[in-house]
């Protein structure tokens, strides 16, 4: 095998407010011709900024030291020119997010065409061919219709699939893929990933893939390289990594996986929730006069219950209801159907009626960082609620965000920070207290673990089954990680395109389900045997 890449004792340096942050230090590691190796971590431990320095991507406000050679030629302080020559052409990135990596101004043929056009200088009637060729060799259904198509009109697998054939565009012998796969459904993330396989063997390139899910590396890479800090404290094969690790970091990253089972329901249990065929469609109005042609069917008949101290898990593809079905129950969109909360149908009721009960129905959002508010504090954040439902304030008030803060795992002493000086799982704590702190009955946690490291997943996990214990909280727990939905819920519905598909006891329905779907579903978040290192 001959080296591809080949990085040794590489630093990255960056200036912050007048200080040094040094990044990454003294890494090294290599890249055999088709190997696969894989750069895992939790976020901040340098993956990224290790892959992005090794083409000079970082900007001017990165000071890089060490040597990173490319076939053997010397990429660090190489001209612009040779490192334009090296990028798009030998070697090419995907990244983990494609709509904010895509332009939404322009067609997926322009996007792909710009690349062709300054690497090879395809245009015209050649330049389409190759689009085409291309978008087929990705796997996009309809591909000539497609090219026309803007990023918002894709699905996100569609997307990938597209940053998959621009990365292919100049035929790169390494492909750098940063996290491809984390905001994927698992079904897509089994095809994205065999399709990552099937690519690198057939054009025989390399692959550098960066990510925190060990799942995925223990199936998919060849070497490991392992990293804490800025610094690569553990490498080397795949299956010596996995049955042998050295370092404790190592060992703590590969026992963090959500386990065990939420503290059973007691028989007593109060009813909380009942829907009977709840439907929610959306109505396709056309012409001057707006008239009604038909309906999107986003729910169709869902019924379902929930008990004081139990969790419904609800798992499907994006698109097939899941947090539509959520927001009904919350009433914060229209739906038909009766909606009972507490023996009480809250599905006619007016929005003056409805405040009362807001308190008591609660939701912690995806994205911590986005649903929280980057202008007010830790203190303001939480306590927002108290104020809209009528709690006293003054003293009081503080001292209930110092409670429920602790109660989260989080230092009341930091409630004056504001959001971005808080780590991922922080602010995942602080969008829970702001949930807690109104003491709910009901609380919808829409993917509240996705965009998390896996070390991190189980703290929350840990602590949400720890809240329920404490407190006998319902929850309605929306997923496309099927570890974490067994680890937390008691029930679970299955929903492809608008319908429950499949119901039942979670253990029931993982380990004998009845719809093929379900079997899918099962089948690419825990097997995925179909994928194997190259």
């Amino acid at each position: 095998m001959s080296r591809v890449l080949d990085v040794q004792d590489l630093s990255v340096t960056f200036m912050q407010e007048g200080r040094e942050v040094r990044a990454v230090r003294g890494v090294s590691f290599h890249v055999e011709k088709g190997e696969t190796v894989a750069l895992v971590g939790e976020s901040g431990s340098g993956k990224s900024v290790s892959a992005l320095s090794t083409v000079g991507l970082l900007g001017e406000s990165a000071q890089v030291e060490g040597s990173v050679k490319f076939k053997g030629e010397e990429l660090v302080g190489a001209p612009d020119r040779v490192l334009r020559g090296v990028r798009g052409n030998d070697v090419s990135f995907i990244f983990q997010e494609p709509m904010t990596s895509l332009n939404p101004l322009h067609t997926i043929q322009t996007q792909i065409t710009e690349s062709l056009e300054l690497h090879q200088g395809l245009r015209g009637a050649k330049a389409r061919a190759r689009v085409l060729e291309l978008l087929e060799k990705v796997g996009i259904r309809d591909a000539e219709r497609r090219m026309s198509a803007y990023p918002h009109q894709l699905s996100g697998g569609q997307r990938q699939r597209v940053m998959i054939a621009m990365a292919l565009a100049n035929g790169p012998e390494l492909l750098v893929a940063d996290e491809p796969t984390t905001a994927l459904d698992v079904t897509i993330q089994a095809q994205i990933l065999e399709l990552l396989v099937d690519l690198k063997r057939a054009e025989g390139m390399s692959l550098l893939f960066i990510t925190h899910d060990l799942n995925i590396v223990r199936r998919f890479a060849d070497r490991v390289c392992v990293m804490q800090g800025g610094e690569i404290v553990e490498q080397g094969p795949t299956a010596q990594i996995f049955s042998a690790p050295q370092h404790p970091y190592t060992r703590n990253l590969l026992a963090a996986e959500s386990k065990g089972q939420p503290t059973p329901v007691p028989g007593d249990a109060r009813e909380i929730l009942r829907t009977d065929k709840l439907r929610i469609w959306f109505p396709i109005q056309r012409g001057f006069l707006r008239r009604t042609v038909g309906h999107v069917k986003a729910v169709n008949e869902a019924t379902l219950t929930l008990r004081s101290g139990e969790t419904l898990g609800i798992v499907g593809e994006s698109g097939s209801g899941k947090t539509t079905l959520a927001l009904a129950i919350l009433r914060l969109i229209s739906s038909k159907g009766p909606i009972w909360f507490e023996g009480a149908d809250i599905q006619g009721r007016k929005s003056r009626d409805l405040r009362n009960l807001r308190r008591h129905l609660q939701i912690v959002f995806q994205d911590p960082f986005g649903s929280l508010s980057p202008r007010m504090t830790v203190e303001q954040i939480i306590a927002e609620g108290l104020g809209v439902h009528g709690v006293p304030t003054g003293q009081l008030e503080r001292d209930l965000v110092a409670e429920i803060m602790a109660e989260v795992g989080l230092d009341p002493t930091t409630m004056e920070r504001y959001p971005h000086e808080f780590s991922g799982g922080q602010r995942q704590r602080i969008a829970i207290a702001r949930a807690m702190i109104l003491r709910p009955k009901l609380v919808v946690l829409d993917e509240p673990t996705s965009a998390l490291d896996m070390t991190v997943q189980v703290q929350i996990v840990e602590l949400l089954r720890e809240l329920q214990r404490r407190h006998g909280l319902a929850y309605l727990f929306i997923s496309h990680d099927l570890r974490v939905v067994r680890a937390l819920s008691h029930k679970v519905i299955v929903m492809k395109q608008g319908d429950v598909v499949e119901a039942g006891p979670i253990d029931q329905v993982f380990d004998a389900p009845r719809s093929d779907y379900t079997r899918q579903l099962l089948a690419a978040a825990f097997d995925m045997t179909s994928i194997g290192a190259a």
